[in-house]
């Protein structure tokens, strides 16, 4: 498979993974806020993994994580229906922190701006 299409079939998974999350899944344990960073889908297309990112406390992000392994059966149905690839991969989640130490990082970054502004 060429790389373009793997590209526009990690891009069409990841898209199609966040709507179902969004929409779809009413799981009241999915109560933060749950970014889809991306999809990894395997040459062979037996298997997709899909990068996660959960803001909330430990407990919500543990919680969301074991809701979204739970559901990867019935969000493969929907990617099947929405999407028909020829093969609907198995789907893994991961947890991503990238986006929790991007905000963390700013959030440093302000405050040491705040100091060095306030000690002129």
């Amino acid at each position: 498979m060429n790389q373009n299409r793997i590209t526009r079939l990690n891009d069409e998974f990841m898209r199609e993974v966040a709507n179902i999350i969004r929409s779809e899944l009413k799981d009241p344990r999915v109560g933060a806020i749950v970014s889809v960073l991306r999809a990894d889908v395997s040459q062979d297309m037996k298997h997709c993994r899909v990068s996660v990112s959960v803001l909330g406390n430990v407990d919500e992000r543990e919680n969301t994580m074991r809701v979204l392994d739970n559901a990867s059966g019935f969000i493969r149905k929907r990617i099947a229906e929405r999407i028909n690839p020829r093969v609907t991969p198995d789907i893994k989640f991961v947890y991503d922190d990238s986006l929790e130490y991007g905000l963390r990082m700013d959030k440093l970054i302000e405050e040491t701006i705040k100091k060095d502004t306030s000690h002129e």
